[in-house]
C-alpha cells in the first residue's frame, strides 16, 4: 500500500524543527507502506503461511490470515470486501494452486509484493500411495491424481502439502524472510536473526523425525488425506490415502478393498484421520479391517481440538502417533 502525505502550506514553517523528529517517525515498515501502528501489514493465506510470518516477522509485523481457524483451507470462500482488504497489504504470502479463491482474489487486488511460496522450494506429485512421479512441471504429474478430485494442484498435479516437510519448510521460510527484507529494509537485520532461529529449529525437527522413525516395524501408514507425500518421502515410509487429495471425498469400494489388502499384507495397525475433516471413512475402513484409528494432523489450521498450540507440537504429535502405529524401535 502506498501511502502519500501532502504537507499543507502552513506546516512548511516548522519543517525545519520536525525534520529530525520526522525522518525518525518515517522509517521501518511506515515507511515501507505499513499501517499508522508502523508495522508491516501482511496477510497470510491459511496457517502455515501465517505461522511463518509471525515467527519471522515477530515485533515488526501484522499478520492477518485469510482462512479462519476451523476453515477447511480447501473450501475458502473470499467476499469482495476481503479482496479490497487484500490490496491495502504491503505483503501477501500464500501457496498457489492450493486455494482457488485465493488466486482469484490476489489477481483481483492488484496488490504488489506477493510471495508464493510454491516457487521458493521443489514442487513434486505425490499419488495415494505418496510416490513421488516427478518434479514440478513434468507431465507425468497427472498421474498421482484422480479425475474430478476438486482441487486445483498445479498444472502438473503437483502436491502442495510441502510444510508438512520440514526441509521444504524452512527453504520456504528462507524466501518469506527475504521477502519481509525487501519490504521493510530498516528491520533486515531481525527479519534474517529471526529466520535464521526458525529454520534452525526446522532443523532440529527434520532430526527427531529422522531419528525417531528410523527404525520402526512397518513402513506403510494409511490416512485419509493424502497430505503426507512429502512427509512420507523424506523419512522413507509409504503414505496410503483413502480419499486421495480431497479429504472430503468418498473413496470407492474398490479404493476400499485394495486398501484393506494393504492393511494385512503390510500389517498395518492403525488407520490415521485428521481434525478439520470427517473421520467417518476412516472409521468405516478400521471398523472392516480390525484397526485401530489416530490422528495424523495436516496442520492446516489451528483449533482447540489440534494436538498442540502450533506447527511444531502438532508436528512432534504426529511424530508420536506414527511411531505408536509404526512399531517404533
Amino acid at each position: 500500500m502506498n501511502v502519500r502525505r501532502l504537507i499543507p502550506s502552513a506546516a512548511l514553517a516548522g519543517a525545519v524543527a520536525l525534520g529530525a523528529a520526522a525522518l525518525t517517525a518515517c522509517s521501518g515498515a511506515e515507511a515501507a507502506g505499513g499501517g499508522k501502528d508502523g508495522k508491516l501489514a501482511v496477510t497470510a493465506s491459511f496457517y502455515p503461511m501465517q505461522f511463518l510470518a509471525e515467527r519471522i516477522g515477530k515485533d515488526h509485523v501484522k499478520v492477518t490470515s485469510l482462512t479462519k481457524p476451523g476453515v477447511e483451507p480447501h473450501d475458502l470462500e473470499i467476499t469482495p470486501k476481503q479482496t479490497g482488504r487484500l490490496g491495502e497489504s504491503d505483503v501477501v504470502v500464500y501457496l498457489k494452486n492450493l486455494q482457488p479463491a485465493v488466486d482469484k482474489a490476489i489477481e483481483q487486488s492488484g496488490v504488489k509484493n506477493v510471495v508464493d511460496a510454491g516457487t521458493l522450494t521443489a514442487l513434486e506429485s505425490h499419488g495415494a500411495s505418496g510416490h513421488d512421479h516427478g518434479h514440478g512441471g513434468e507431465d507425468e504429474g497427472h498421474e498421482g491424481h484422480s479425475e474430478g478430485d476438486g482441487h486445483n494442484h498445479g498444472e502438473a498435479g503437483t502436491d502442495p502439502h510441502i510444510w508438512l516437510d520440514p526441509v521444504k519448510y524452512a527453504e520456504v521460510a528462507k524466501g518469506v524472510g527475504a521477502a519481509l527484507e525487501k519490504a521493510d529494509p530498516a528491520h533486515a537485520a531481525d527479519y534474517r536473526k529471526n529466520t535464521a532461529e526458525l529454520v534452525a529449529q526446522l532443523g532440529a525437527l527434520d532430526t527427531e523425525f529422522k531419528n525417531g522413525l528410523a527404525h520402526t516395524a512397518g513402513r506403510t501408514f494409511i490416512t485419509t488425506h493424502s497430505a503426507f507425500g512429502y512427509l512420507a518421502e523424506r523419512y522413507g515410509l509409504e503414505q496410503e490415502g483413502i480419499s486421495g487429495v480431497d479429504p472430503e471425498s468418498e473413496p470407492s469400494p474398490a479404493r476400499m478393498k485394495e486398501l484393506q489388502g494393504i492393511a494385512r499384507k503390510d500389517n498395518v495397525s492403525t488407520v490415521f484421520f485428521e481434525t478439520l475433516a470427517s473421520e467417518k471413512t476412516a472409521k468405516t475402513l478400521a471398523g472392516d479391517t480390525g484397526l485401530k484409528t489416530d490422528v495424523l494432523d495436516p496442520v492446516e489450521g489451528i483449533t482447540d481440538k489440534s494436538q498442540g498450540a502450533d506447527y511444531f507440537e502438532v508436528m512432534r504429535s504426529n511424530l508420536k502417533n506414527l511411531q505408536k502405529a509404526l512399531g517404533s524401535k
